[in-house]
This record gives C-alpha cells, structure tokens and sequence, in this order.
C-alpha cells in the first residue's frame, strides 16, 4: 500500500480484467523494486479508472490515499472463473499457500476482532487479500521467529518525485527517513497513520508496523472502523476502498479475496510464491531483496542521434487521451474517514483514586477502585468496557457478590468499581482494572481486610457470679466491646476459664462452656452483637464439679481483655435431727390439754 501518484499500465492493459491483473502483479507495492514512472507515459495509459481521484483524496487512508500505481506486466487475475486447478502457472495452487507466520495472523486477527467487534463479521481472507496485494504477503514470508519482516519492508520515498509529496511525520523512526516518508511493513501503513491506529498484537511490547502479527491486528481494526459490516459488500468495499481509494485496487483485492475463500493451505515461512515478470525472467518484482540498479551493457553508437527522454522532475506536460465515458458509470460508495472503537483509542489506564484500600471484617471499603481510560495524547476516551477483578484468597466481594464487574467509562473518561464488601477472612489482596479486549497493562490496586477490634472489653454491673458444684451459673452475663470509646459491633472476643489471672492458661477442670451438641469446652469464640455487647445466658456456664475459685478470660483484637471471677462452692451438708424419747408417766410433765377449739363438741 505504498503511496503512488499515478497508475503505468502496459499500453493495450485497458480491460477491467486485465487492470486488475496488472495491479496484482504488483502484488504488494513491491515497495523495494518500485520504479518512478516516465513523465511522458510512454509505458501506457494514465487515465484515471471510474471511481479513482488522480489526486489524493482529502479523506483519510492507510497509504495517504494516494491512487493504486503498478510498473510490472501484467498478469491473469487468480479470480478466473472455473475449477482453481484451471489456473496460470502464476496463479496456480502454488499461489494458495499463505507462509504460516502470515496465515497465524491473519487468523488471530480475526479472532480477536470478532471477539472485540463481532458486527464488523471481519474474514481473515480480506486481510489476506490485502497483505497480497500490498507486501505479497510480507515478501513470502520472509519474517523471524517473532513475525517481524526481515529484512523491513518499506516502500519508496514519498518526495513527490513519481509519488505522492508526504514529509516525515515519525522522525524517521519506522522508515529510517527524516525528510519524507515511506509505506512500512507488510501491510504498508503510512507512518502517521500507523501511529493512530497501529497495534501490539503479539504482546512484545512493542507496535511494530514491520511485524505481521501488529499490523495484520491494525488493518483488520482499520477495516472495521465506523461501524462496518464486512458481511454486507457496500460496506466491504468501502472499506478497501478507505484502505486504498482506487476501483484497480479494490477489484484486485476481492480477485484475491475469492481465491483464497476457495481454499488455501500453509507453506513454510519464507517459501511463499511472489509474482515475477514475464518479460525480464522474473528478475522484477519479487520483493525478495531491496532494489538494485541492473549493470547497462555497453551499446554501439546509432549514427542517427536519439534524444533523451525526459526525467520526472522535468514534468513534461502530458496529454492524455480521451477517457471512454461508459453508459452508466459505476458509483463508488463514499468513503468516511474511520472513527477508530473505543478500546482501540485507549494507550493506557491511569490510577485515579484509592491505590490502596483497607476495610475491617464484615464491612464496606470506605473507597472503590477508579481509573481513567487515556489515549496517546492523555486526553480521556469515553466509551470504554473497563473489567474490575478481584485477585486473592479472602472472601471480598463487590455489591451483588461478584469478583468481576465491567463498568463503561462516561464522557471524562473515568471509570468506578462497585463499592467493596469484605467477607470474614483477613489478608490482602489485589483488584485488577484492564480494558475488555486490550492486552494493555492492568491497573492494580492493593487492598487489605483485617479483623475488627477494641481497645476495652468490661463487664455490665452484675452480681458476683457463685454456683455450686454440678450446677450452672444462674446470672446473665454481659460484657460491653468499645475501640477508642466507641461501641465496637462485630468484634470477635475469645473467653477462656483459667485458674490464673497472671499465668492464663485454659484449665483442666472447674467451669466449663455447654455447646449446642451437649459438649463441653472451655475455650469459646464469640462476637459482639450490634450494640457492642457479648452476652452469656443464664445456663450457658457449667459450674463443674471441683470447688475452688476460676476466671472467665474475655480478650479481643485491638488489645482488649478482662477477667471475670468464678466461685465454685460445695453443697451445703444438713445434719439428721435426733428422734425424741417418750416421757415416763408422773413424771411430772403435764399432759397437753386440747385447747376448746379443737375439743370436742358436747
């Protein structure tokens, strides 16, 4: 896709058939092997085709949109009807191989894309297509391990000599000139243009317009742009179209695009088949090897002077012949310049707030993860699907209880997870912020749930707690929770029965907590109501069966701990009272006389 100025056919290539196969021949640009076109078109027409501009057109392309340009002979288009094995040995079966570093990216190109796009409906074969055409398919596969074009492909100087006139917009970076550009890559990407839309498709770290993987990735993009369904042949075509402004052009490519959609196979990398001429042996065009200027074999004086044709810079006026004006000339569909997707605007996501979060058990982070979705420029993308992940062992969940949540960003840009809920186990954790098919870096935020605490643990006014052996503690229990004078809900306090305020260790015997089974333990773990407060009910506390005084150790994170004594007290021993002797008679003792109420009625 090398920017060209002006079309050379071989003069009597003026059929629709035959432009076509003239422009693939080309195959590419053959940006190495490009010649600069004589000014007086001796080499054939240079009439412009229906639906072409002479000039580049004020839209937007990926070549500067600079019109189709061919210096080879031409050959039969690969889209002759009938069965593919009834091809030109050039456009034979040996031309249904695609290298298979090539074929890799254009497929995952398309996979990518219609996970990111579905409605464009994007066929790897239209990237191949193109990659014919424009790089036959990156000089046949002549790319490293990594996918990237060895030696790099560039197109001619774009001087203005023979080309279209662009000076250097990338400091020479991918073209190696300073002064003007050039087309780079398999799929010959104007730097300027491959600085808005060009990709890292191969997670290198680097978007290399030399790298099939990284441009095959952007000219699917490209292709997709404003909306496109590829599926539906107006918007296929304006795609080419936008791609390359050239009816030449877009006829080749669907030529291209038909052969492949009738089958292809994968051949080794750099074994691919280029088109060659059929008038030099194939010396022309290969796209093998830069262009090196062929030796002039020493030549006899003619006696007859002949003058020197004249050099491009000279612009020797042309007159070009009458166009052929058809009944109904075809429309072409006009091209919009491309309107690149959200995701694919965005360079980076910047931290916006809470890079690091903290919350208690059981409890809302007082903050959410926020990002801002930032193209090259900085400037905010709306638009954008941003997916927040939680990443880590405890049980931290977002509002509704999940541990993803896409959120779109609005018109600054800005994007908000749900608010944070952590669940009861304490550690750290890491949420992840990315863009939904970007493999951009993430945005991390670190987040740590710890237990809830307090620094005071006291018991309500009660009674002095006694029982008796084999019984229980009768009383209620009660014991406030406060964190630097605050009731502390939800704070989980351990109650231990020792035998030692200074040496607390659980003991062996005495009081002992009744657990729900009818076990018996005498260590508890328990937690603070709303209100602060932990509360024993009456019978919870077994008394046990040795006297003897214990402590109910109550402790909580945060520092909070007191004591609460135990009595244990043996039951009481009644002594039997004696049985008293009979008193003799005349003893002296009177004997009891009924008293008149209880005598009896005369």
């Amino acid at each position: 896709m090398a920017a060209h100025i002006g079309r050379r056919l071989r003069r009597g290539a003026t059929s629709g058939a035959v432009v076509a196969a003239a422009v693939a021949a080309l195959a590419a640009s053959q940006a190495p092997e490009a010649t600069t076109p004589a000014a007086d078109n001796s080499g054939g027409d240079q009439a412009v085709g229906a639906g072409d501009s002479a000039s580049p057109s004020p839209d937007g392309s990926v070549t500067g949109n600079s019109p189709y340009y061919t210096d080879l002979p031409p050959l039969n288009t690969p889209n002759k009807p009938g069965a593919s094995t009834n091809l030109p040995v050039i456009t034979g079966p040996a031309e249904a191989g695609i290298p298979a570093s090539v074929y890799a990216a254009y497929k995952r190109a398309e996979l990518s894309i219609r996970s990111t796009d579905p409605g464009c409906n994007l066929p790897w074969q239209v990237l191949a297509g193109i990659g014919k055409v424009e790089s036959g398919q990156a000089r046949g596969g002549r790319v490293d391990a990594n996918g990237t074009a060895s030696p790099p492909i560039l197109g001619p100087v774009l001087d203005g000599v023979g080309f279209a006139r662009i000076t250097d917009t990338d400091g020479g970076a991918f073209d190696g000139d300073k002064v003007h550009d050039r087309a780079v890559g398999p799929m010959q990407f104007i730097p300027s243009t491959w600085a808005t839309w060009g990709q890292d498709a191969n997670s290198d770290g680097k978007k290399d317009p030399n790298n099939i993987y990284d441009a095959a990735q952007a000219a699917g993009l490209y292709l997709c742009a404003n909306d496109r369904n590829l599926a539906l042949q107006a918007d296929l075509d304006q795609a080419i179209l936008s791609y390359n402004h050239s009816r030449e052009y877009l006829n080749t490519v669907m030529s291209w695009v038909a052969f492949y959609q009738r089958g292809t196979h994968q051949v080794p990398d750099g074994t691919g088949v280029l088109p060659g001429s059929r008038s030099d042996g194939g010396n022309r065009g290969n796209g093998l090897h830069p262009a090196t200027p062929l030796p002039t074999a020493p030549t006899t004086p003619s006696p007859t002077p002949v003058a020197p044709k004249p050099k491009p810079s000279e612009n020797r006026p042309v007159t070009p012949k009458p166009p052929t004006v058809p009944d109904k000339p075809p429309v072409t569909p006009p091209v919009t310049p491309p309107t690149l997707p959200p995701a694919a605007q965005v360079a980076r996501l910047a931290i916006v707030a809470n890079e690091e979060l903290t919350a208690t058990t059981g409890n809302a982070f007082a903050g959410s993860p926020r990002v801002a979705a930032l193209d090259a420029s900085g400037k905010p993308v709306s638009g954008v699907s941003v997916r927040f992940e939680i990443f880590g062992t405890t049980d931290t969940r977002f509002a509704g209880g999940g541990t993803t949540a896409t959120v779109t960003t609005g018109s600054t840009g800005l994007a908000t997870s749900p608010v944070l809920r952590a669940g009861e186990k304490t550690g750290s954790f890491t949420v992840k912020a990315t863009v939904v098919g970007r493999t951009l870096d993430a945005a991390k935020f670190a987040a740590t749930v710890t237990a809830r605490t307090a620094d005071t643990l006291a018991r309500v006014a009660g009674d002095p707690l006694t029982a008796a052996t084999g019984t229980s503690f009768a009383q209620e229990i009660q014991v406030k929770a406060t964190d630097k004078g605050a009731l502390a809900p939800g704070v989980t306090v351990t109650a231990v029965i020792v035998t030692s305020k200074t040496d607390p260790k659980e003991s062996t015997e005495g009081p002992s907590f009744k657990t729900a089974d009818g076990t018996t333990v005498r260590t508890v773990t328990l937690k603070t109501g709303a209100n602060g407060l932990l509360t024993f009910a009456s019978g919870d506390l077994l008394a046990g069966a040795e006297a003897g005084t214990y402590y109910l150790q109550l402790t909580a994170p945060g520092g909070g701990t007191t004591f609460i004594d135990l009595t244990v007290t043996a039951p009481a021993t009644t002594d039997p009272q004696p049985t008293p002797e009979p008193t003799p008679s005349g003893s002296g003792t009177p004997e009891a006389t009924p008293s008149p109420s209880t005598s009896p009625s005369a």
